[in-house]
């Protein structure tokens, strides 16, 4: 017999002037930091924090976001008004990673990985990997 899905309390995002929004729902994988060279210069900043969720527990409310591929097959969503990046999407992907940002930043949501360690700023302490077991993961470059 197979066990009910967890019970997940949906949470809502937005970019900077609140005209892209979303909720999403379902189990968080993956919060984690990435140093890639996009997530650097799209961020204006060392890094930047993602989160995935099933692309299918994700509604957009207000305007969708404009995507940009960074990637041939990985795309960004940022708000054409403000420009905030919002999420990373890979073509065919079941899964979008969304910005802890875009989140704002939720307590319960702590990094336990950085992508891109050689790509990282050598000024400021890399996040330690606090993975406890293997999990199958889409690439999203994010």
């Amino acid at each position: 017999m197979t066990s009910p899905a967890p019970v997940t309390t949906p949470r809502s995002g937005s970019c900077q002037c609140r005209k892209v929004r979303f909720t999403v729902t379902g189990e968080p994988d993956y919060p984690h930091t990435c140093s890639c060279r996009d997530c650097q210069r799209l961020s204006g900043g060392p890094m930047m924090s993602w989160v995935s969720f099933p692309l299918d527990r994700l509604v957009w409310s207000g305007a969708e976001p404009s995507w940009h591929y960074t990637w041939p097959d990985s795309r960004r969503g940022f708000c054409p008004d403000c420009g905030s990046q919002i999420c990373a999407f890979d073509d065919g992907a079941t899964t979008i990673a969304v910005t802890l940002s875009a989140l704002g930043n939720p307590p319960d949501l702590v990094p336990v990985n950085q992508s891109f360690r050689e790509s990282a700023v050598r000024w400021l302490p890399q996040v330690p990997d606090t993975r406890t077991r293997t999990r199958t993961r889409t690439r999203t470059r994010g």
